[in-house]
């Protein structure tokens, strides 16, 4: 359940910074308005999805998400240019996204003194 929150939350993510590029400084009501739920959302499920994933996975996953989706949206709407540069950076930036989750074993886990579901067993 924690991952579905945490792509949830990274597609929230993109949502937000649309909408704030589209909020022009705050002068435009429902993109402000839509920027402020989505921001509220969006990281109240990455908090949720981080008690059972490790911070820096989590992370990356939800800014991996975020990015991606922003910049897609921003090149199929015509906010961006459209190159095949860009499309292999996010290529690889959803592979390494990709990487970081099939990386985390539960062994890295055990030696930061983390059980694998999240919850720790040490003092930090």
């Amino acid at each position: 359940m924690s991952w579905i929150v945490l792509i949830a939350s990274g597609v929230l993510e993109a949502v937000w910074a649309t909408a704030l590029g589209k909020s022009e400084g705050f002068t435009k009501l429902w993109p402000t308005v839509i920027f402020g739920a989505g921001l509220a959302l969006s990281m109240g499920g990455l908090a949720w999805a981080m008690r059972e994933i490790p911070i820096g996975t989590a992370y990356a996953v939800w800014v991996g998400i975020g990015a991606a989706l922003t910049v897609t949206w921003a090149m199929v709407s015509g906010d961006t240019t459209v190159s095949w540069l860009k499309i292999a950076l996010l290529v690889g930036l959803i592979g390494c996204v990709v990487g970081l989750k099939l990386v985390d074993t539960p062994a890295e886990a055990a030696a930061l003194g983390d059980t694998y579901s999240g919850v720790s067993t040490n003092s930090r």
